[in-house]
């Protein structure tokens, strides 16, 4: 029996409205850039559609520029998975800026990976 193939697509990437983290609603795409401002509350990331791949699930990071944890140690990336719930499934990957803002600044680089393999990889500069 023959695999059957998933598709996706990013969508979109850049500034979006503020995002609800409990909603299942997307955010709203306002300008498509990869060039963020560094101003407090901006939210900034990528949107990917993923067709057939119900039942899987997807691995993300955010590569950040090094900003201390509440130790005062560099931060690790952001990591974790998303489960595919749908034949027709969207998800934002993405980040805002907080205080402080100046140690914001820099490459944020999101990725996504679907079966161990990257799906899609972009890179965003807070300046």
């Amino acid at each position: 029996m023959a695999k059957k193939k998933i598709d996706s697509e990013l969508y979109s990437y850049g500034i979006y409205s503020r995002w609800e983290r409990g909603s299942k609603d997307l955010p709203k795409l306002q300008k498509i850039t990869t060039e963020i401002p560094c101003e407090l509350d901006v939210e900034f990331g990528y949107v990917v559609r993923i067709k057939g791949a119900k039942g899987k699930r997807i691995q993300f990071e955010i590569y950040h520029p090094a900003f201390p944890d509440e130790d005062g140690n560099p931060a690790p990336p952001f990591t974790g998975e998303y489960f595919v719930n749908s034949n027709n499934y969207e998800f934002f990957l993405g980040d805002t800026i907080w205080e402080p803002i100046h140690n914001k600044k820099g490459e944020w680089k999101l990725t996504t990976w679907l079966d161990g393999k990257i799906l899609f990889q972009k890179s965003l500069y807070v300046k």
